[in-house]
């Protein structure tokens, strides 16, 4: 890739570095009016700002989500930080019209807009895109150096001062959602770099109360102690907000107030997006657990036992109907969803009738939209440890048909795991070579591939010793990838699995083997089942306790003749449960802890002083900010609807600032919807050559044009190959080769048609060479090289990819 343009992009954002967060050295320009100052300072401001008091309050929400993209990766999440990034840089550009930040940014500084703009996009290429939260951070404080020196411009000294101060809060905030989502370690970091910032700009000499919260807030999160990190965290918050009121007008104090609460919604959406295993993960691993149970199904009638089979299917449908997942996977993906349901009803129909073939095609749309409902809910390594718990629940059937004497039916079952493995199903093949290349060779070729040859062979001590190797490794996979709230929900599957043999080698009359069966898997348990033991123990006594009991309560109804499918039933129960507790242990995953930051933050706005402001200054802009928050909340808790909820918070905090400082009409609500307070309207741009409506069909490759990305950002293709550049996400985006780095020999390429790079620039600028939605840009690549491109747009954002042509 471009790592000069990066270089150039650090060093425009470095416009700015050695000026105090309160811009110190910034311009003069706005007038001084002693007489008209109300606090206490000596009359560096001017009261009556109206609009640009509150678009400088607005600058603080865009420096407050700097850092919340720092926060994530600091939490371990560099990816949901580089998208935190690149959404921010996006709004950024919509935020247009004459009171949007963007354009007033621009209009008021140059070098600031120009060095926000720089950090913003090294934030998320040069620091989280390659994981260096370091520099990460360092970008961060570049663009927020920026603002604040566009916001001394604006407002003058004591306006930015306070606003200062509520950025600072606003950080501290930062600190409190990261002890509620049970990242401690990360709040620790987090606070104490905001802390030893504040103390170096010398804002703490205005508010001691907000530093010494803030230093209760890291020494609680280092002591591991969320609950009192977070009351900390959140009296810095109020202290700083206190602070603020003391060093300007009121007027500026509340928009900026205002701002702060509209940052902690943004604080909100950035838990949102921390990855990790949470809900979705755990309705993707009950997915998994049917994906097991319609197997069984399907092996136990090929053994014979049709009824019993259908039983089981039966069982799995009348369970998903109930279940939290059913929900989920409808949300997640409605065509995975019915495909699901047609299927696994198509596969209770051809166990009835004894038809193979049609149970067989039954259960490859069972499993095929269940593998695209995970998919959908969580993907990546997530999914990748689902997999392998699902082939470990596999080859435990692999081992009881080749016992049961079906060794031809153990082989085929074997081997189209292997076919499976190979075929990169659900990433885990990638996953597990790029997690340890030496546990790969160890699973497929020293384990697997020796299984299936001793199961031809019939060489029984070789089946059990590449059995037991084979559950080893993927075992070993699990605990390396996911740690333990990942390993909770791929042994979910494993041991539900388990228990559901049971019944099923009851149902063919192996009774003692039902039992070993139950025996043995609490058995793995006990052992550990790669830190899932401990992790249960340590979340929930009680569920850990009643989870020994239903699975041991398998294995004695096996040995005493009861009901094994009803004991497998409750056990599965049991097992979810179990692993919603290990999920939610040390504050729950990202989508709770939003929850719980927006019913805090609507319970710090009834007591804020900001509150009797606003409503005095415009009710209805009170009534509908106070609605809007209190509908994210309710959103964010009920899982339902966040999205629209966030967005309309953000439209409401932006109109309650322009309403408290007295200028509701100047709102830039109707502008922020087009770039630059354009209309909007897609249909002004143009395309021109190789811009077509969807991909073609004889595309050879696709490049999906995410916000500000290029997915993938580098893609090796053969001369001759077409490429489509679907437009995925965001709004319209070019495809631009660079000029200078495209072979010597090959012709200038862009959307648009253009024949130099200068004239793709240019274009643009005249609404030309857009890819909007609906619509790729195609090219076919003759020249061999490495083809560099950006998107004119979001080039400052590092919307750059790279096209390698091999001959």
């Amino acid at each position: 890739m471009r790592h000069q343009r990066r270089d150039l992009l650090r060093s425009i954002g470095a416009v700015g570095i050695g000026l105090g967060l309160a811009g110190c050295s910034s311009s003069d320009d706005e007038t001084e009016n002693d007489d008209e100052n109300p606090t206490e300072d000596d009359g560096s401001d001017d009261s009556d700002r109206g609009p640009e008091a509150a678009v400088a309050a607005e600058w603080n929400v865009y420096r407050a989500r700097l850092y919340d993209a720092v926060a994530l990766g600091e939490a371990g999440d560099a990816a949901a930080g580089a998208r935190v990034a690149g959404e921010t840089f996006e709004d950024f550009e919509n935020a247009g019209g004459e009171y949007g930040a963007h354009e007033l940014l621009e209009r008021t500084d140059e070098d600031a807009y120009e060095g926000f703009e720089g950090g913003l996009g090294a934030l998320r290429t040069d620091g989280l895109e390659d994981g260096d939260v370091a520099r990460a951070r360092d970008a961060a404080d570049r663009a927020s150096e920026s603002l604040a020196d566009a916001q001394e411009a604006l407002t003058g000294e004591d306006a930015a001062t306070a606003l200062a101060l509520q950025q600072y809060g606003a950080r501290a905030a930062d600190v409190a959602a990261l002890t509620t989502a049970g990242r401690t370690d990360a709040a620790a970091s987090v606070g104490q770099t905001a802390l030893d910032d504040a103390e170096s700009s010398g804002v703490t000499d205005r508010a001691e109360d907000f530093a010494d919260a803030l230093s209760g807030a890291v020494e609680a999160a280092n002591g591991g102690d969320a609950e009192a990190a977070a009351e900390e965290a959140n009296a810095a918050f109020s202290a700083a907000m206190a602070a603020s009121y003391d060093a300007t007008d009121e007027e500026v104090a509340n928009a900026g107030h205002l701002a702060a609460f509209g940052a902690r919604g943004r604080d909100a959406a950035a838990l949102s997006a921390l990855g990790g295993p949470g809900k979705a993960f755990g309705h993707a691993a009950a997915l998994t657990v049917y994906r097991v149970l319609a197997s069984d199904a399907r092996w136990l009638a090929a053994q014979g036992a049709t009824d019993a089979a259908a039983t089981t299917a039966e069982a799995a449908f009348s369970h998903f109907e109930a279940a939290d997942a059913h929900d989920a996977l409808e949300a997640a993906d409605d065509d995975a969803y019915e495909g699901f349901e047609d299927g696994l009803g198509d596969l209770q129909s051809a166990l009835a009738d004894g038809d193979g073939s049609a149970a067989d095609e039954a259960l490859a749309a069972v499993d095929e939209n269940l593998r695209a409902g995970v998919d959908a809910l969580v993907g990546g390594e997530p999914a990748a440890v689902l997999q392998s718990g699902f082939f470990r629940a596999r080859f435990a059937d692999v081992l009881e048909l080749y016992r049961l004497g079906a060794a031809d039916a153990a082989v085929a079952v074997a081997r189209g795991l292997f076919e499976r493995f190979e075929a990169d199903e659900a990433g885990f093949h990638e996953a597990m070579e790029e997690t340890d290349e030496s546990l790969y060779d160890r699973f497929e070729h020293d384990h697997l591939e020796k299984l299936v040859e001793a199961m031809e062979e019939e060489n029984d001590n070789g089946v059990e010793s590449h059995y037991d190797g084979v559950q080893s490794a993927l075992l070993e996979f699990e605990a390396a990838v996911g740690g333990d709230r990942l390993v909770a929900g791929a042994e979910t599957s494993f041991f539900a699995g388990r228990a559901f043999d049971a019944a099923a080698l009851t149902a063919l009359d192996e009774h003692d083997r039902a039992s070993a069966v139950a025996e043995d898997a609490l058995a793995v348990f006990e052992a550990g089942a790669g830190g899932y033991h401990e992790a249960l123990e340590t979340a929930d006594h009680e569920a850990y306790e009643t989870f020994e009991e239903e699975l041991a309560a398998v294995g004695e109804s096996a040995s005493s003749g009861g009901d094994v499918l009803a004991a497998a039933e409750r056990f599965h129960e049991a097992a979810l449960v179990a692993l919603d507790a290990v999920l939610t242990n040390g504050g729950g995953d990202g989508t709770d802890a939003a929850a719980r930051t927006m019913q805090d933050a609507f319970s710090a706005f009834e007591e804020a002083r900001v509150h009797d402001a606003l409503e005095s200054a415009d009710a209805e802009a009170y009534e509908t900010f106070e609605d809007a928050l209190e509908n994210y909340a309710a959103a964010l808790e009920e899982g339902d609807g966040a999205s629209e909820a966030a967005a309309a918070y953000a439209d409401a905090t932006l109109r309650a600032q322009f309403a408290v400082v007295g200028a509701p009409d100047d709102a830039p609500l109707d502008e922020s919807s087009g770039e630059n307070g354009d209309d909007g309207d897609e249909q002004s741009l143009s395309g021109g050559p190789n811009v077509v409506n969807g991909v073609p069909d004889d595309a050879d490759h696709v490049v999906s044009m995410q916000r500000v990305a290029y997915e993938p950002e580098e893609l090796t293709v053969a001369a001759g190959d077409t490429v489509a550049f679907e437009h995925a996400a965001g709004e319209p985006h070019s495809v631009t080769a660079y000029g200078a780095d495209i072979p010597d020999d090959a012709a200038y390429w862009a959307s648009g048609g253009f024949e130099s790079e200068d004239a793709a620039r240019e274009g643009w600028e005249n609404g030309e060479g857009a890819v909007q939605s609906g619509q790729s840009y195609v090219r076919t690549f003759e020249t061999a090289g490495e083809h560099d491109y950006f998107c004119v747009p979001h080039e400052r954002a590092g919307m750059e990819g790279t096209i390698v042509v091999e001959e």
